[in-house]
C-alpha cells in the first residue's frame, strides 16, 4: 500500500485470539503486523500506551518517530499524511503502523466531533516519543 505504512491493514478481520467459552471474553485482533521493521533490539524496551483526543480540526505537528508507532482509532476519523504520499483516512476500529523515520502529520478533519485514538510505542528506554520535522 504505502511504503511508510508497510503491511497496514485498514480493516482487519475479526479474528478471535481464543474461542469464546461461556461468559469469558475473547480478544479480537484489530491489526497483525508480520514484518514490522525498526523495532528496538536492546535488552530492555520501554512500552508506552497513550491516548490522544483531537479537537475538531486538530492536528499533530509535522514529525517522525525513531521506532514504529501503532495507532488504534476509537472514535472519529484520523487522516494520516506522510510526506510524498496521498493522505489515508482511518475510522473507528481501524489500526495502522507508522514506520520509523517517516515524516508525517495526523489530522481530525471533522469540524464537529472529536477524534480519539490509542497509541502504542515500544522504544529504547528514554527515547522521545516524536522528533519535530524541520
Amino acid at each position: 500500500m504505502m511504503a511508510a505504512l508497510a503491511q497496514t491493514r485498514r480493516n482487519a478481520p475479526n479474528e478471535p485470539v481464543a474461542p469464546t467459552i461461556g461468559p469469558l471474553a475473547a480478544p479480537v485482533v484489530a491489526l497483525r503486523e508480520s514484518a514490522v521493521v525498526g523495532m528496538p533490539a536492546t535488552q530492555t524496551q520501554e512500552v508506552r500506551v497513550m491516548t490522544a483526543t483531537f479537537a475538531p480540526g486538530g492536528r499533530t505537528p509535522l514529525h517522525s518517530h525513531r521506532w514504529p508507532v501503532t495507532v488504534y482509532v476509537l472514535e472519529g476519523h484520523f487522516t494520516l499524511e506522510v510526506e510524498g504520499q496521498a493522505p489515508v483516512v482511518f475510522g473507528p476500529g481501524q489500526a495502522f503502523v507508522e514506520q520509523p523515520g517517516a515524516v508525517h502529520t495526523g489530522h481530525n478533519r471533522d469540524a464537529q466531533r472529536a477524534l480519539r485514538v490509542v497509541i502504542f510505542y515500544v522504544s529504547e528506554p528514554g527515547t522521545p516519543f516524536l522528533d519535530p520535522a524541520g
